[in-house]
């Protein structure tokens, strides 16, 4: 699936667990009662919508490989090389757990600086994913990028906790929807990575087709609006 694709499909993801899903299970392993603000349900929203690129961070030619310039094409080169390849490691559900444990950790042990980071870096992949910057992998791209992201981190800083108990999960959700949306295509993924063992759902035969473009995507983001309307309307 394309990068547009993936973005759209965290963010619903995101707003259909919001909508379905009680706050100890967005809040895991907080484990918190009660509900969940607007304002976090809306962040959590761009930010899954970037966290669901991160399985491509073994693809020195996809989305993520241009979001910052030669410093995320380097990384997603080393990442390929140490993950064996496009579609291997990081397309696996060890890969989920270990993004979303990795949050918890980041957020408990360093703290703010860690999670405005990572803000930062999601609110770029969905810049970059969701068209919202020039394409190409030149200065003028990543650099609008960069702008952008660095705007949205200001915004966010004002609303985020150091330490957002429905992060871990925003990022999990993201990369387990990258993980489904790949195993809808002809390729699958090999989700129990090592064991050479593929899932596939051979929905989309051809990456970037008219039913991901045409029907997926407009479907995707309808969906998230919907959601998210109905969460924040019916919230007590």
């Amino acid at each position: 699936m394309l990068g547009h694709s993936h973005a759209t499909s965290g963010a619903l993801a995101w707003s259909a667990a919001a909508a379905a899903l009680p706050l100890t299970v967005l809040t895991y392993p907080a484990m918190l009662p009660g509900s969940i603000r607007p304002v976090d349900l809306v962040m959590g929203t761009f930010l899954t919508a970037g966290a669901a690129l991160l399985p491509d961070a073994d693809h020195p030619n996809g989305t993520i490989s241009h979001v910052l310039g030669p410093i995320s094409h380097y990384a997603c080169r080393f990442i390929s090389w140490i993950s064996g390849g496009h579609r291997h490691g990081t397309h696996s559900l060890l890969f989920v757990g270990a993004v979303a444990y990795g949050t918890w950790a980041g957020e408990h042990w360093i703290g703010r600086p860690f999670t405005l980071a990572l803000v930062f870096f999601l609110l770029a992949l969905a810049v970059k994913a969701l068209g919202l910057a020039p394409s190409g992998d030149g200065i003028k791209s990543w650099g609008t990028v960069v702008i952008l992201a660095t705007c949205g981190t200001f915004v966010i800083d004002h609303w985020i906790s150091d330490k957002p108990a429905w992060l871990p999960f925003s990022v999990g959700l993201g990369a387990l929807a990258h993980l489904i949306g790949d195993c809808l295509t002809v390729r699958g993924c090999r989700l129990l990575w090592p064991l050479d063992i593929k899932t596939q759902i051979p929905i989309i035969d051809r990456t970037g087709n008219k039913m991901e473009t045409l029907i997926l995507v407009p479907l995707f983001a309808l969906g998230t609006i919907a959601l998210l309307w109905y969460t924040i309307t019916h919230q007590p």
